[in-house]
């Protein structure tokens, strides 16, 4: 690798993309060096994927246009592809560090044209499966500032939309690290793929639940529907407080199938070997925080109120972070961790 490269890797992933996401980067710097790259990159990629559709000074249209601009450049198009796409959107986004991601997408290209096959066809197969759900989010809901609300139809709806946005990164994130950790060989890559999945899954559901007050501000209720409907209520409804009394079964139903997905996170978790102490850590940390969410979720009277965010204290997070690190080498000492934050659910 050139002395050039190994610059425009380190500046992307240790300076660019600490600033478009504190949270994922927690985890990219306590992975092992070996698929720190492959997923620091696939993230960097999806996020641009995002920062397109989300480009609010522009009509869903465009940013589907866009978007798929996007998606050309993973298939025969290539990376010109979206040499008209950064200088049409680069100026468009507020935050500084999106508009320098679109900028150097020339960037993260170069960078991926230079890992091994394998890793190339595992990022390019993740971002075009990922911004299917970007695609689902322009159109079946409406334009951030229509002042309407629309709901996703099913639940079978929703499944495909957390598979889109979340279980396919647990997909990729298996093939990838069993591609590269040798201590990772004997796991039965197609049955791990699948407790990935639902790994992902249990992460979106989590970020759903906590952001469903904030979603709808945006026109996008990701609760179906259909149960909606079962309890007599509208979407638009939802944008009323008070109205969480009659919506709390749904909820309660949805935090109960995010358990489920949980559960076979927590598996995939103590699945991997104690010494590979830093790929258990950076699977424990969002299981470990998404639980601690889930129990505000729970417990929170005012989970429809856009002025009320439903977050852990950064106090908290680093109780987690510390307390994980001196028993990440014990599966029975984590996982009692892990049953005592899950304790702070109730009888669930």
């Amino acid at each position: 690798m050139s002395p050039h490269s190994t610059e425009n890797r380190c500046s992307l992933l240790y300076q660019l993309l600490p600033q478009v996401s504190r949270s994922f980067y927690l985890s990219l710097r306590v992975l092992p060096q070996r698929v720190r790259q492959s997923i620091g990159l696939a993230y960097l990629f999806c996020r641009a994927a995002d920062t397109i559709a989300d480009t609010a000074l522009l009509p869903h249209d465009l940013r589907l246009g866009y978007l798929d601009q996007y998606r050309a450049a993973f298939g025969e198009a290539g990376p010109t592809a979206v040499t008209g796409l950064q200088q049409h959107l680069a100026d468009q986004q507020h935050n500084p560090a999106e508009r320098e991601l679109l900028a150097r997408l020339t960037d993260c290209f170069a960078l991926l044209s230079g890992m091994e096959q394998d890793d190339q066809r595992y990022i390019r197969e993740l971002v075009l499966t990922l911004s299917q759900g970007m695609q689902m989010d322009l159109t079946v809901f409406p334009g951030e500032g229509e002042g309407k609300v629309a709901a996703l139809e099913t639940r079978a709806d929703l499944d495909r939309y957390a598979y889109f946005v979340a279980g396919c990164v647990g997909e990729f994130w298996t093939r990838i690290t069993t591609t590269h950790i040798p201590s990772l060989q004997h796991w039965d890559v197609e049955a791990m793929a699948a407790r990935g999945v639902q790994f992902g899954k249990g992460l979106q559901l989590t970020n759903i639940l906590r952001d469903i007050a904030q979603d709808l501000r945006l026109g996008r209720c990701y609760l179906p529907g259909v149960d909606l409907a079962a309890l007599g209520v509208r979407p638009e409804e939802l944008l009323d407080p008070p109205t969480l009394k009659r919506v709390r079964p749904l909820v309660n139903d949805l935090l109960d199938l995010t358990l489920s997905y949980y559960r076979a996170g927590w598996a995939y978790t103590l699945a991997i070997p104690r010494r590979e102490w830093r790929l258990r850590l950076a699977c424990a940390w969002p299981l470990l925080i998404g639980v601690s969410t889930l129990t505000l979720v729970n417990h929170s009277p005012q989970l429809l109120d856009p002025t009320v965010r439903v977050k852990i204290a950064r106090a908290q997070v680093y109780a987690i972070l510390l307390r994980s690190f001196f028993t990440v080498w014990s599966d029975r000492a984590l996982d009692r961790y892990y049953r005592q934050l899950l304790g702070g659910l109730g009888a669930r």
